[in-house]
């Protein structure tokens, strides 16, 4: 899962960062408006972490734009500005929650979680799709009930899979889900071709249906 931090303050940044790393999270900062700005209009992302004072402009400009280009990312507002108004303002606008500092990083990580499974899987802690089931707090996958032993990589695509079932995924997109902003310095994705290629091999070991479609020219497809 991609989240995105955009915040001024390095120290703090830098904190969220290594904590949702160590829980799993790939995660980007953006120090300033404009990089923000850039960012989403370039990636996507699960969760957007999102402070209102920006060097170089006003947070809420950015949820703006989100809701303008009808994004489905998840927005928690954070920001040492606990007033009502900024809060209410925030809400209205779309935001998901809001966070005032100072916080616990692990409270912070507990809201995160909360707002993908809502937004991605009904707000459920296990999905359970025909012989397949995953249970999101223990970060397992089973089939058949027998367990499957995925790597890191291969757990975020499946879920990132799920989450956009009969949609088609580029290679680019992809890339991108597991890499971040680096997939753009690479010469190609075939990285993800292994990763895709690896994953299908173990659900097909365990039993579970080909449901991941190789669109040719274009991608990846989850279709049941």
């Amino acid at each position: 899962m991609k989240i995105l931090i955009i915040e001024d303050e390095r120290e703090l940044a830098q904190d969220m960062s290594s904590f949702l790393t160590h829980e799993d999270y790939r995660c980007e900062i953006a120090p300033d408006f404009p990089t923000a700005w850039d960012k989403i209009h370039d990636y996507e992302y699960d969760c957007i972490l999102l402070d209102l004072m920006l060097p170089g402009g006003d947070g809420l400009k950015i949820l703006e734009e989100l809701k303008a280009l009808n994004r489905s990312e998840g927005v928690i507002i954070i920001s040492a500005k606990n007033a009502l108004d900024d809060k209410i303002r925030g809400l209205k606008l779309g935001a998901d929650d809001y966070l005032a500092k100072p916080f616990h990083q692990a409270e912070l990580a507990a809201r995160v979680e909360s707002i993908i499974r809502r937004k991605q899987f009904d707000s459920q802690n296990k999905i359970q799709f025909q012989e397949l089931s995953i249970d999101l707090n223990a970060k397992s996958v089973r089939v058949h009930e027998i367990e499957v032993i995925l790597t890191r990589k291969e757990y975020n695509l499946l879920l990132f899979f799920l989450g956009n079932k009969g949609r088609v995924l580029s290679k680019a997109a992809l890339a991108e889900h597991l890499s971040g902003d680096f997939a753009d310095m690479f010469d190609s994705h075939d990285f993800v071709y292994a990763h895709v290629k690896n994953l299908k091999r173990k659900l097909k070991e365990a039993g579970y249906g080909n449901y991941i479609q190789t669109i040719y020219g274009t991608g990846y497809k989850w279709e049941a």
